[in-house]
């Protein structure tokens, strides 16, 4: 085991991004819309015994909308779009022969989240709420001239979720979520969870500090994707992330991100950059 951090690569791109509001839903008429580039080159792979392994290096970049939109001040929608995603495989040289395998990519639209979250309590100690998520398999498997890219990972998601927050001043605070995903076609299904601390920066400017962690429940059959790389069966792993932001009065801002691992299983190790620009609608009385 490296003695660097690695990377997780699905923590960002399996299709449950990170809210933007915890546990707090959005005011009526108001919202978060996110436009947002992720990229990484992986040449290492967490085995199924938790060892990391070297693969032929595989390059994933998506761009990506997510938005949240509140139709009362207690129910909110939520959307994550990577209309673009582009999964790669570098080509292979052999030496001394020199004989070379060619490499491989396939560009397609991914996989797609929509949630709704419900607003069950709320006091200036406490915020409390659930959510439902629909993974929905939009993205592309077997493509390329290989037949083993993907985008997706071709099975239906369906998530509960509980989230729980607090403030704790004007600056600082607080949440915890717990879910269980439920997913199809010989996948296993998954507890997830996580916490999160944020702190504000005067008027405009803030940090968050992320855990998540997934857990596979080893109810599905043993099979594993062809390639075993991208979108593996029975995932997991214990994932630190730093995001920082900066927003200017009109509700626009910028945010760049990155995820580190603990530990992990049948998951790409590699370093995941983020980048994002967004827009923050305020609610209407």
């Amino acid at each position: 085991m490296t003695k660097s951090i690695s990377i997780l690569f699905v923590f960002l791109l399996s299709g449950f991004a990170v809210s933007a509001g915890g546990g707090w839903t959005q005011p009526h008429k108001g919202g978060y819309f996110k436009l947002n580039q992720s990229a990484l080159m992986a040449n290492r792979f967490y085995a199924p015994d938790g060892g990391l392994i070297d693969i032929t290096t595989i390059g994933w970049y998506a761009t990506s909308l997510y938005g949240e939109y509140g139709l009362t001040d207690r129910l909110t929608i939520v959307a994550f779009v990577p209309f673009f995603a582009r999964n790669t495989l570098n080509e292979i040289r052999f030496e001394p022969s020199e004989r070379t395998l060619p490499g491989d990519e396939l560009n397609a639209f991914g996989d797609v989240d929509l949630q709704v979250q419900y607003g069950i309590y709320q006091s200036e100690v406490w915020v409390v709420s659930a959510r439902i998520l629909l993974g929905i398999p939009s993205g592309k498997t077997g493509g390329g001239s290989s037949g083993i890219l993907q985008t997706g990972d071709g099975e239906f998601n369906q998530m509960l979720r509980m989230d729980v927050s607090r403030p704790m001043g004007k600056k600082l605070w607080s949440s915890v979520y717990a879910g269980y995903n439920r997913r199809t076609r010989g996948f296993s299904d998954e507890w997830r969870y996580g916490l999160e601390l944020g702190l504000k920066f005067g008027k405009r400017a803030y940090v968050l500090g992320r855990v998540d962690a997934v857990h596979s429940t080893f109810n599905g059959s043993d099979f594993q994707p062809e390639g075993n790389t991208l979108f593996a069966n029975n995932i997991e792993y214990i994932s630190p992330a730093v995001e920082i932001g900066i927003e200017n009065p009109d509700g626009f801002g910028l945010s760049a991100s990155v995820a580190g691992a603990f530990s992990g299983r049948n998951v790409l190790a590699a370093p995941v950059y983020s980048l994002g620009i967004y827009f923050r609608l305020k609610g209407k009385s």
